[in-house]
């Protein structure tokens, strides 16, 4: 039995549905990717995961047990930690103040006396990479400092299942290398993954499944190498199947020049406030050459 699943979910507001019939799984110690075009449902579908958002079908079934109906924290502590795609941390604390508050949060009561020596939060801040933010406010860091905050507040709850919301917007091209060895790390202790991401390049070097969403469903469900050569991933992405076609060749070169662009303004510098730049909602959208055994 998998760890997640999410069955025949819909989720209608009034008469638009923005998730339609949608069934993923997770596996422990696996990472999963959730992609698909803006607006396709990734996030809502998220949303009804860890409980955010009831859905008007389906069920959510976490370590065995309908989830359903539970509420957000008795989840949380089941062992869901999630990021969201808009940075939620909080600002006038610093960056070590933020891991600690999900720790004290998670431990509960008896941990607030001994949480300012707990050797955990130090622990995550070396695991992610941020120590020399340790001690700057959370809305003074980069954006991808930002994300990778985000990302050690969610492992302080010590979760068996990791739901990213795009982790890796921010990230320049070193970071975001990095930061795919990590979750392989991650997986590697056993925590499952469940990642909504725009970059396909990494997407298609640490995901060993991916189910690809649009508009509210499920449209495929595959390993990289089946994901990148699927047609009718390809029209959902790229508007067209025939890829030996002149249309396609033509498709395919504007898409190039576009995500060349996007990817110029995707990364913030180093200068640059978490809370003071607005990143493009899409980021790459090419679908990058993979070997049979899924690898780029």
């Amino acid at each position: 039995m998998a760890l997640l699943e999410a069955t025949a979910v819909t989720v209608q507001f009034g008469g638009v549905t923005a998730v339609d019939n949608a069934s993923i799984s997770v596996e422990s110690g696996s990472i999963t990717g959730l992609i698909g075009p803006n607006g396709a449902g990734k996030t809502t579908l998220f949303n009804v995961i860890t409980g955010l958002q009831s859905p008007t079908k389906g069920r959510v079934r976490f370590r065995g047990q309908d989830v359903t109906r539970s509420t957000v924290n008795s989840r949380a502590k089941a062992g869901m930690g999630r990021t969201f795609q808009r940075l939620e941390a909080f600002g006038s604390l610093t960056v070590r103040e933020n891991v600690l508050a999900a720790r004290e949060i998670y431990g509960g009561v008896r941990s607030w006396f001994g949480s300012r020596q707990d050797k955990t939060v130090d622990e995550l801040i070396d695991r992610v990479g941020i120590r020399q933010y340790a001690h700057q406010r959370a809305d003074s860091v980069p954006t991808g400092v930002a994300r990778l905050l985000e990302m050690a507040r969610a492992l302080a709850i010590e979760p068996r299942l990791l739901l990213l919301d795009e982790p890796s917007s921010g990230l320049d091209e070193n970071e975001t290398h990095a930061f795919g060895e990590l979750l392989k790390d991650l997986a590697a202790d056993e925590t499952a993954i469940l990642m909504v991401e725009h970059d396909m390049d990494l997407v298609m070097s640490v995901c060993e499944l991916i189910h690809v969403l649009e508009f509210g469903k499920v449209i495929a469900t595959g390993t990289p190498g089946e994901i990148r050569s699927d047609r009718t991933v390809q029209a959902a992405y790229l508007g067209f199947v025939d890829e030996t076609s002149e249309s396609a060749e033509a498709a395919l070169h504007a898409l190039d020049e576009i995500a060349g662009a996007v990817d110029d303004t995707r990364h913030v510098d180093d200068d640059t406030s978490a809370f003071g730049e607005i990143l493009p909602a899409e980021t790459t959208m090419e679908l990058p050459t993979v070997d049979e055994e899924g690898r780029t």
